[in-house]
C-alpha cells in the first residue's frame, strides 16, 4: 500500500500536532455551543462523535484519493456564534439541528455552483499569502507569550527545535514535541487522572426548521464559516503550492455536515492553521508525500469520534503552554513562507502588509472575523493603488 510506503515519523507527528492544536484550542467553545442549546452529556458526546467522524473522513479519504493534504476541521468561529446566539435566543437542540442542516445546504450550494472558488481565483497570491501569515502569526505570538507562565518549557522546546533544525531538520518538530512532553511529565504537568476507555454513542435529534433559527443561527453560521474558515483555508492550500478541486471539497464538507448534522456536526470546513502544519516542509521534505500527514490527522480524528471521552481526556491532558508552544514553533516555516510570498512583489507589498496587519489584529466586525476583513482591506488598498495604472502605462 502506497500510504505505508510514503508515511514517515515526521508526517505522522505533524498529523498528531495538528489534532492536538486544533482540538485543544477550541474544544471548550464547542462544549459551550452544545450547552447553549441545553445539550445533555450524551448529546455532547454525540457531537464529538459526529465532528470527529466528519473531520476524519473528510480529511483522510480525499487526501488518499488526491495524494494531497486535504485538511478539514470544525468551524471554531461558527461554534462561538452558536454559543452566543443559542444563549440569547433560547433555542432548543432541535432548532439548532435544523439550522445546521440549512447551513450545510448553503455550503453545498456555493460549492456545487463554484461561486466561492471563482471569488478566490480573483484574490492575488500576495493577498492570500498575507492572509495566511496573519492567521498563523497569532499562534506564533501565543507560543512565545506562553513563556510568561512556563518559561523553562518554552525555552527548552525552542532550543530543541533549533538544534533539530540544525542537525535533523526532518525531525525537528518530532524532537520538539518529545522534549515538551518529557518536560511536562517530569514536572507533573500531564493531567492523566480522567483517562478511561469509553466508546462514544451517537444520539439522533430530529430537526425543527423555524424562520427565527434560520436568521439567528443558520445564516451567521454559514457566513462566518465561509469568511473566517474556508477563505484562509484556500489561502493555505495555495500558499503551499497545491492545486486542488476546491469547489468539490467545499461541496464534500457540506454533504458530510448535512448527513451528520442530526448527531451534532454543526459545520465542517477547510482548515488553515492545522493545514499549514501538515502542508509545511516539517511534515515531509517531499511535497508529494505530505498527504500522509493529513491522513494521519484524519485517522486520529476518527479515533476521537469513536472513543470520544477517552481522546478528549488524552488531548486535554497536555498543558496549555505546551500546546501553544508546539503550535507556534511548528508554524514558523509557514509564517515565514507566507510573509516572503506576500512581500516579495513591490506592486502588492503595501496591500499585502495591510492584509497581514488587519488579519493579525483579530478584529471582529458584525460577527465576522479578521480573516475576511483583512482580505477586504487589502483588496481595497490594491484597487486604490492600481486602478487605472494599466491604462496609463504605455
Amino acid at each position: 500500500m502506497r500510504l505505508i510506503k510514503d508515511i514517515s515519523l515526521s508526517s505522522a507527528t505533524a498529523g498528531f500536532v495538528a489534532v492536538l492544536v486544533g482540538f485543544t484550542s477550541s474544544i471548550a467553545i464547542v462544549f459551550q455551543a452544545a450547552q447553549a442549546f441545553g445539550a445533555t452529556p450524551a448529546q455532547i458526546t454525540s457531537w464529538m462523535w459526529a465532528l470527529g467522524l466528519g473531520m476524519g473522513l473528510s480529511s483522510a479519504v480525499p487526501s488518499l484519493i488526491l495524494r494531497q493534504p486535504v485538511m478539514v476541521a470544525w468551524s471554531t468561529p461558527g461554534a462561538a456564534v452558536l454559543a452566543t446566539a443559542g444563549l440569547a435566543g433560547g433555542f432548543a437542540m432541535a432548532d439548532a439541528i435544523g439550522a445546521f442542516m440549512v447551513c450545510a445546504a448553503l455550503i453545498i450550494l456555493v460549492g456545487a455552483t463554484g461561486w466561492f472558488e471563482r471569488v478566490m481565483n480573483r484574490i492575488p497570491m500576495a493577498i492570500a499569502a498575507a492572509l495566511l501569515a496573519g492567521v498563523l502569526a497569532r499562534f506564533g505570538l501565543q507560543a512565545f507569550g506562553a513563556a510568561q507562565t512556563a518559561l523553562s518549557l518554552v525555552v527548552l522546546m525552542l532550543l530543541a527545535y533549533l538544534v533539530g533544525r540544525r542537525w535533523l531538520p526532518r525531525y525537528a518538530v518530532v524532537i520538539t514535541l518529545a522534549v515538551g512532553v518529557l518536560h511536562a511529565a517530569l514536572t507533573g504537568g500531564l493531567q492523566t487522572e480522567g483517562l478511561t476507555l469509553e466508546l462514544a454513542r451517537p444520539v439522533f435529534t430530529a430537526p425543527v426548521f423555524s424562520l427565527q433559527a434560520m436568521v439567528s443561527l443558520a445564516l451567521p453560521l454559514f457566513v462566518v464559516t465561509m469568511a473566517s474558515q474556508n477563505l484562509p483555508g484556500v489561502a493555505a492550500i495555495r500558499a503551499a503550492g497545491y492545486t486542488m478541486p476546491i469547489s468539490r471539497i467545499i461541496t464534500l464538507t457540506g454533504v458530510v455536515t448535512l448527513v451528520l448534522a442530526p448527531f451534532g456536526a454543526f459545520a465542517l470546513n477547510l482548515s488553515a492553521i492545522t493545514a499549514a502544519i501538515c502542508m509545511g516542509e516539517e511534515a515531509h521534505p517531499d511535497k508529494t508525500k505530505r498527504y500522509t500527514a493529513a491522513v494521519a490527522c484524519g485517522l486520529i480524528y476518527i479515533g476521537i469520534g469513536i472513543f470520544g471521552a477517552t481522546f478528549t481526556a488524552l488531548l486535554l491532558a497536555f498543558p496549555k503552554e505546551l500546546v501553544m508552544a508546539i503550535a507556534g514553533i511548528a508554524l514558523l516555516g509557514s509564517i515565514g513562507g507566507g510573509l516572503h510570498t506576500a512581500l516579495a512583489d513591490d506592486r502588492h507589498r503595501e496591500a499585502a502588509l495591510i492584509t497581514f496587519l488587519v488579519t493579525l489584529s483579530g478584529v471582529v466586525v458584525a460577527g465576522i472575523g479578521s480573516a475576511f476583513w483583512g482580505v477586504v482591506a487589502g483588496g481595497v488598498a490594491l484597487f486604490v493603488q492600481q486602478y487605472g495604472t494599466r491604462k496609463e502605462s504605455p
